[in-house]
């Protein structure tokens, strides 16, 4: 790969928060101009850490960060940041310019016009919903025309028109983009390059050619080297059995035990170290709560249509073991009705005495930031059990380490599992879940998949995930977008 060609460059980087748990040790790859690159990894492996080194807001402990001279970058980040939540679109988009820009409002109007989004510019960010919110995440990066588009899990909360559009674009962006996602097909329909972050050796190996291809290129290297391994396991082992046979006799057989013994160490350094699939979440279940009675009622919702909001009746029953799907375009009012569900704010929603609510947001608002991890599985507990809580946190990947983190300071995905780990624990009458596969690496969809499908209580269920909702068994559907 020509320097010329080199946007930018990773050169033994080494990086971490805490000295003794390394995040990257000594990475190192290059990223073409114009090419179109995914970064793979699990959750809390430190796919983000990357680019905030890209960014500049963080700082190698060793090596460097190498950007092509004035090349330009921005990121779409997962979430929308408190800050901004009270600026209307306008003055959100014009923090994107260092420089007042007098055609603002015309940039504004062409680039929501490539996320599919049209808005009233006066329109605070917080009344938005999680979709559109994702669309001016998107949009704000996309206007500043970045030499290095940075994309963290853009298909979150986008419906499949949100999607389609920002594949489209991407196809057609002529700059370099660098993207964090779980979504298989998405990323498969228009990479050319993974960067594969191993948890185990806490550095980078980079593959050409688009995602499948690679996934398939990592799981026939894992056979590869496990292959050579077991037949140099082999090979020792027949080894070792002869010269324990041949030490104990005299002459030249000592001596050939010797050799042997050479052989033996040779082998030993020819053992590689086997590339590690990444780990999956153990099977799990979500006890339900025992409730008899009616526990979910609703006779009339809200809609958001053409900026207006709209009431319409339904006739909405839950007991235990029924299933709600609810379903229409981003920003319609999906999340607003799963949150007036969860906290009956509204009269046309009752939900049965004693009925315990557990809820997946999006933003993940409803978890204490300041808490530890720990602290968080303790309080949702009716009889806190630390042995209890250890294990079950350990299903989901959260070691005894990670529960003793600030939850702000968790991965995207470690908080999605955390919250998981809390529903186990909560044991629920009613799972509301928005966007349940968000942030969530994608080898743990199908285990989440499987316990929602058997969890035994009332489900209310928000997803744009087809695949992850055919898995699901679904008795009735409210399509906002139809009454």
């Amino acid at each position: 790969m020509s320097q010329e060609s080199v946007i930018l460059r990773f050169d033994q980087v080494k990086f971490h928060y805490d000295e003794i748990k390394p995040i990257l040790d000594g990475v190192s790859f290059s990223v073409r101009k114009n090419s179109k690159i995914t970064i793979m990894g699990p959750n809390g492996a430190g796919k983000s850490t990357i680019f905030k080194l890209i960014t500049g807001e963080i700082q190698p402990v060793e090596g460097r960060v190498l950007i092509s001279d004035n090349a330009t970058i921005a990121i779409a980040k997962q979430i929308m940041a408190d800050e901004n939540k009270e600026l209307t679109v306008r003055e959100y988009f014009a923090t994107a310019f260092t420089e007042k820009k007098h055609n603002l409002d015309k940039l504004i109007t062409d680039v929501l016009d490539v996320v599919n989004y049209h808005i009233p510019l006066e329109k605070q960010i917080k009344d938005t919903s999680g979709g559109q919110q994702a669309r001016l995440l998107l949009a704000h990066a996309l206007i500043q025309q970045p030499d290095i588009l940075l994309l963290d899990e853009p298909t979150n909360n986008l419906d499949d028109d949100g999607i389609g559009h920002l594949t489209t674009f991407l196809i057609m962006y002529e700059k370099t983009v660098v993207v964090i996602s779980h979504d298989t097909y998405f990323l498969n329909s228009f990479t050319d390059g993974v960067l594969h972050l191993n948890e185990y050796t806490k550095k980078i190996n980079q593959y050409q050619g688009n995602y499948l291809d690679v996934l398939e290129n990592i799981n026939a290297q894992i056979e590869r080297e496990e292959r050579k391994n077991a037949q140099l396991q082999k090979n020792i082992q027949d080894r070792k059995d002869k010269i324990n046979f041949f030490s104990n006799k005299g002459g030249k057989m000592r001596k050939l035990a010797a050799k042997m013994r050479e052989e033996v160490a040779e082998d030993e350094e020819n053992m590689v170290d086997v590339m590690q699939e990444d780990k999956t979440i153990t099977r799990f279940t979500i006890p339900a709560q025992t409730y008899k009675e009616e526990i979910l009622s609703m006779n009339h919702v809200s809609v958001l249509k053409n900026h207006e909001v709209v009431e319409k009746e339904v006739n909405i029953h839950l007991r235990r073991g029924n299933r709600l799907f609810i379903k229409g375009p981003n920003g319609i009012g999906k999340s607003t009705l799963l949150k007036k569900i969860a906290e009956e704010q509204t009269d046309g929603i009752t939900i049965g005495a004693g009925v315990k609510v557990a809820y997946y947001k999006q933003d993940f608002s409803g978890l204490d930031f300041n808490q530890t991890a720990f602290h968080s599985l303790r309080d949702i507990m009716d009889v806190p059990d630390d042995e209890v809580i250890y294990r079950t946190a350990a299903r989901f990947l959260l070691s005894s380490k990670i529960l003793q983190n600030k939850v702000g300071a968790l991965s995207e995905g470690q908080k999605g599992l955390l919250v998981y780990a809390r529903f186990v624990l909560q044991e629920p009458g009613l799972l509301i879940l928005d966007e349940p596969t968000n942030h969530i690496n994608f080898r743990h969809i199908p285990v989440i998949a499987e316990a929602i499908n058997v969890y035994e209580g009332a489900l209310i269920l928000v997803s744009h995930v087809p695949e992850f909702v055919e898995q699901i068994t679904i008795q009735d559907e409210l399509d906002l977008g139809k009454i």
